[in-house]
């Protein structure tokens, strides 16, 4: 059932999601995937903001605004609706090789995600929809079937990827058992 917004709806649960991955992952629901498919890229705007927004759903998240470097990534996913979203300056480089080529219209350039490895757990119907804080300062919504993902070297760096738009970008290293 689609809401007027266009957005789905969802339980207003506000998850601890640090302790919600720890706990999936103590019970054997821990995965390994990397980034793996090449994305569009330009530079964002000093105070920017970047609504993310995914097919079907509405309104994923909306960036705080754009800092001097920072950039805006487009990935190349139909199914989620090739959604934006801001990255700042001081993680860009170490997430993005390129570009692979000139910018074409609108400025846009390809880059390669440079793989790194990212913990993930599945959101289960057991664990239904609910919603959490991410790095930055908003509230976040997960449903069943999305991946929340987790950078290994930074456990704070933990995120939702909706689930048409982590199967259609990251690559599974080692699934979590069924």
């Amino acid at each position: 059932m689609l809401l007027s917004s266009g957005q789905m709806p969802f339980a207003q649960t506000l998850v601890d999601i640090n302790a919600f991955f720890q706990k999936a992952s103590g019970r054997g629901g821990e995965g390994l995937a990397r980034k793996t498919k090449t994305v569009d890229v330009r530079e964002a705007t000093p105070g920017e903001v970047i609504v993310t927004v995914i097919k079907g759903e509405g309104k994923e998240t909306q960036s705080p605004p754009a800092k001097t470097g920072d950039m805006v990534v487009r990935n190349r996913c139909l199914e989620s609706g090739n959604e934006e979203f801001l990255v700042p300056a001081s993680k860009f480089a170490s997430r993005y090789d390129g570009p692979t080529r000139p910018a074409g219209e609108g400025g846009w350039r390809p880059y390669r995600p440079r793989g790194t490895d990212m913990r993930f757990v599945v959101v289960t119907e057991k664990d239904g929809a609910f919603t959490f804080a991410p790095p930055w300062d908003e509230t976040m919504v997960a449903r069943p079937g999305d991946a929340i993902v987790q950078d290994a070297q930074d456990p704070k760096d933990t995120y939702r990827v909706q689930k048409a738009a982590f199967a259609c970008t990251y690559e599974e290293i080692r699934s979590p058992p069924k």
